[in-house]
């Protein structure tokens, strides 16, 4: 389905569940979230039939977030369903990778093909510190799994921020050496989850390319990511900047949070309620929210903060 603006929409970011294992600074607070009723919660069927209704207006890709979805107990069966509804040509999946070393051959073989796993330092300390409760050899291991399981691809998720990481552009790409994955440097978004950065926390993707001037680039692929490849790597490096150059004018993506409202945008208050309306009221509510979709988000910068109105564990990473 097109929007108003005749952006196709083709992508959901589904997020099943709020909850998560870490606490990453950038994305919910230090206490975690106020859980919420497990009735106020989209069911594993509501998602399911969610997705088919998705797919009847031209959805073709699914994303599986969370929170962190490994966290989720009807994960494997949700991702199932998501594989096997009509019109869904690729399940992804998006993780700390914390909890994926048992899980990986289960969900490729449940059909998720691609992998996302948010890596954003390789120093233990600093892992600790950005996550507030993580340990690093955890994720590692995570990142292993995912290359044994075979998935179609594999990627580093890593959050650009200045004083905390900008030096570890080098050593964060040079995993693209020896291995078939892809490294994403993303600039900081600055959300409601309460992170009290400086203005120098803000970098933009331009740094990446200061630092590894032996970058090269690559053609353009279907995602938001700029690709490079260091020489003689098997991987690719990515930036995506979503405050220096935002993609709203290729934007394809919807997200349905775990509570069961779509946003037409990550970064506009606008939610539109789909939960109890069948597959049937479902599509009229998404239909409504495509072509609702803004042509652009506002202004994001250190002293402009999203106007989504929740942190990025409440909508969907």
């Amino acid at each position: 389905m097109k929007d108003r603006l005749g952006r196709d929409v083709t992508y959901l970011r589904l997020s099943v569940t709020e909850l998560c294992n870490l606490r990453c600074r950038y994305c919910m607070p230090e206490a975690g979230v106020c859980r919420k009723r497990h009735a106020d919660m989209m069911t594993q069927e509501e998602l399911l039939t969610a997705v088919r209704a998705a797919a009847s207006l031209g959805i073709r890709k699914v994303r599986i977030t969370g929170g962190e979805p490994l966290v989720k107990r009807s994960l494997l069966p949700i991702c199932r369903g998501v594989a096997a509804t009509p019109g869904i040509e690729e399940v992804c999946l998006t993780t700390n990778g914390t909890l994926l070393p048992p899980l990986a051959a289960e969900l490729r073989a449940a059909g998720v093909r691609r992998v996302n796993l948010s890596l954003d330092t390789l120093e233990a300390e600093k892992y600790a510190w950005i996550t507030r409760r993580g340990v690093l050899s955890d994720a590692l291991a995570g990142l292993e799994a995912a290359l044994r399981a075979g998935f179609d691809q594999v990627k580093v998720n890593a959050v650009l921020i200045g004083g905390f990481n900008e030096n570890e552009i080098e050593n964060l790409a040079n995993l693209t050496k020896d291995a078939p994955l892809d490294v994403r440097f993303i600039e900081l978004m600055p959300m409601e989850s309460g992170t009290l950065w400086g203005p120098a926390a803000f970098c933009s993707g331009d740094l990446v390319l200061e630092r590894l001037p032996q970058l090269r680039p690559e053609p353009a692929g279907s995602g938001v990511a700029r690709l490079y490849r260091l020489p003689g790597a098997r991987g690719r490096v990515g930036l995506i900047r979503p405050v220096s150059s935002h993609f709203c004018a290729a934007c394809s993506r919807i997200r349905l949070t775990a509570d069961g409202r779509l946003k037409p945008c990550l970064h506009t208050p606008a939610e539109y309620p789909i939960r109890g309306l069948g597959e049937a009221g479902m599509a009229r509510r998404m239909a409504a929210a495509i072509l609702d979709k803004p042509p652009c988000h506002g202004v994001l910068s250190a002293g402009s903060v999203s106007a989504a109105g929740r942190s990025m564990n409440e909508i969907g990473g």
